[in-house]
């Protein structure tokens, strides 16, 4: 990568004018960061805000013909540096791209700019009676075009499907400034290779996503929701697994195990059974006539497995009472030590119980402290290490027999926070040879590798 120039700021300043570039070190500083844990690894020389396509087919060209990196960010939600520029460069936010362009009643259908905010996209398609039902952990922060690049998935992808499975067309710019549509707002499309899904889940890596067509569907009429609770941890991940063998699909299963319950009760006290070491929050949706039968039809799986207490709410009250316990784990756990390390590993359904018993053994092997909980209905299980400064070796070890053990278990080492720079050194675990491939569409698409390099491999 070529030495940038120290007048970037002002280059970039003639192209797009003084009130969409920032370039004081306070600026700078700010966007140094994502939501990665482990803090900045680079400043970058400029932070710029396009409010439309064509600035950032200007941001592009610039950069692409001096060799200047290019680090595309949404609200810098992620948890593995996606967004975190290594090496100077410039950053590139979509803040100001965040205008619902169109909602499609007829096609089913809406037109956004990529830095819309998922939560309030979700918000006005909910106003007519439609439904977007991705929605990551950030949902109320993070934005679709973030979404599209990490895939990002969520407790209601178990009925629903990830990010991919609701983009049917996208608007990028590549390295070079080409403006292209990829997919199409029909509900088919092979005509030649399917590019759009080439783009999402790529991290921003292979060009930067402006606009994206996405898919609705009617908003279900009613939901049921359930926490159950189990005295042992197998229990718990085996009701999961029972559930769909039993043919119950539910809109989101989520698990606790011992450690979450227990910070979530010291933290929010909401009446928690401590004694307890795994807990679920089951959620149901659909017409009115049905929703009862499906919660009641996951219950019943649930008390088979061995559940010793079931609550079920009767109202929305209620219904936020049991979601409590599931949100509250990410504020609650980093009470527990200094440090963390949060992996999002994935195993086909049926593997959880063996998921869940191999990481606490592994836990135990290096003497500390995990964490499980996350969306157990598609297999997504969170393992968070928590631990103090000097134990980081250990931990480092830790982290990749979790993945190793993953991958023996037919699972992946990400299910939706991506590879970014924090786990690229254990990609080749799960992809094998096929790294020289991904590397090779790289080379072909960004040649001059300005599109967020250093993100998910190195070349």
């Amino acid at each position: 990568m070529a030495v940038v120039s120290k007048n970037i700021g002002r280059e970039l300043e003639k192209l797009l004018g003084k009130e969409k570039v920032r370039t004081s070190e306070m600026w700078r500083l700010s966007y140094a960061y994502d939501g990665t844990p482990t803090g900045y690894k680079g400043v970058p020389d400029a932070v710029v805000f396009p409010e439309s396509v064509n600035d950032v087919v200007k941001i592009l060209t610039y950069a692409n013909e001096n060799k200047v990196p290019v680090y595309p960010r949404g609200a810098g939600s992620g948890l593995t540096g996606g967004a975190a520029p290594l090496e100077g460069g410039i950053v590139v936010s979509t803040e100001k791209m965040n205008r619902i362009l169109e909602i499609d009643e007829d096609n089913l259908g809406a037109l956004v700019e990529a830095g819309i905010v998922t939560y309030d996209f979700q918000k006005e398609v909910e106003k007519i009676g439609l439904f977007y039902p991705p929605d990551p952990s950030s949902y109320k922060y993070s934005t679709i075009g973030g979404n599209i690049a990490e895939n990002a998935g969520g407790p209601r992808c178990v009925k629903y499907g990830v990010t991919k499975d609701y983009v049917m067309q996208l608007e990028v710019v590549f390295p070079d400034g080409t403006v292209s549509k990829l997919g199409s707002k029909a509900v088919k499309s092979v005509a030649g290779y399917n590019l759009k899904d080439l783009i999402v889940g790529s991290e921003g890596t292979l060009a930067f996503i402006t606009k994206a067509y996405l898919k609705l569907i009617p908003k279900p009429e009613a939901v049921r929701t359930a926490m159950a609770i189990f005295p042992k941890v197998e229990q718990a991940a085996q009701a999961v697994a029972d559930m769909f063998k039993a043919k119950v699909i539910p809109t989101a299963c989520e698990f606790l195990d011992k450690n979450s319950i227990v910070a979530v009760e010291n933290f929010a006290k909401i009446g928690l059974p401590t004694y307890a070491e795994g807990l679920l929050v089951i959620e149901v949706d659909g017409y009115e006539a049905v929703v009862d039968e499906l919660i009641n039809r996951a219950v019943n799986v649930c008390k088979k497995a061995g559940a010793t207490e079931i609550r079920t709410a009767s109202d929305e009250g209620e219904r936020e009472a049991i979601w409590m316990a599931r949100r509250s784990v990410s504020p609650a756990i980093v009470q527990l030590k200094p440090k963390k390390i949060n992996e999002d590993v994935v195993v086909p359904r049926s593997r959880i119980p063996e998921l869940i018993k191999g990481v606490y053994k592994i836990a135990e092997k290096y003497n500390l402290m995990v964490v499980n909980f996350g969306h157990a209905g598609d297999g997504n299980i969170h393992v968070n290490f928590m631990y103090e400064p000097h134990e980081q070796e250990r931990v480092e070890r830790a982290v990749r027999e979790v993945f190793e053990f993953t991958i023996s278990l037919e699972g992946s080492i990400s299910g939706e926070h991506g590879i970014g720079w924090m786990k690229k050194e254990f990609l080749p675990l799960e992809v094998g040879d096929a790294i020289e491939k991904m590397k090779a569409v790289k080379k072909a698409l960004d040649p001059n590798n300005i599109m967020n390099p250093g993100k998910v491999f190195d070349l």
